[in-house]
């Protein structure tokens, strides 16, 4: 499971035109899943996510979690992150999760994520074609894989 982390001032994700989820100050994810996934996957992701400490405190360190800063997050689901480049120019999505075992999945780092933070997230629609604007603030982004624990 591979995610990038995004600290924003803002973010929303637009289905059709509409506005399906937004939040002001925050996290932006996008979650990419695999086949070889799994719950363990999920809680190892989201813990990191809820404690990681990447807002500024009043001496300007990076010391404070989102919940510290009453920031919300927006998880977007996104099979891109597993593209492979090796060959060609075209990118290879085979080591993306089928649907079948990655909505399951996003549902539950939705729950589990929500659980952890103690209130709802905001997200898009598993599989739909979706529009995503931020304003990234620092810029600070961060990319995590569960199978490169580090």
């Amino acid at each position: 499971m591979r995610v990038v982390v995004q600290r924003v001032r803002e973010a929303a994700v637009r289905i059709g035109g509409e506005i399906r989820g937004e939040i002001g100050q925050g996290l932006l994810v996008l979650l990419g899943i695999e086949g070889a996934d799994s719950a363990e996957d999920v809680a190892w992701l989201v813990g990191k996510i809820a404690r990681m400490r990447i807002f500024a405190d009043g001496d300007g360190k990076f010391n404070l979690a989102c919940a510290d800063v009453g920031g919300s997050i927006l998880v977007v689901s996104q099979f891109t992150l597993h593209a492979s480049t090796k060959k060609g120019n075209r990118p290879s999505f085979a080591q993306a999760a089928r649907p079948e075992h990655a909505e399951p999945l996003y549902e539950l780092f939705l729950e589990t994520l929500a659980a952890e933070l103690g209130r709802p997230v905001a997200c898009g629609e598993f599989g739909a074609d979706m529009q995503v604007s931020l304003i990234n603030d620092g810029p600070v982004t961060i990319w995590m894989d569960s199978k490169q624990r580090e």
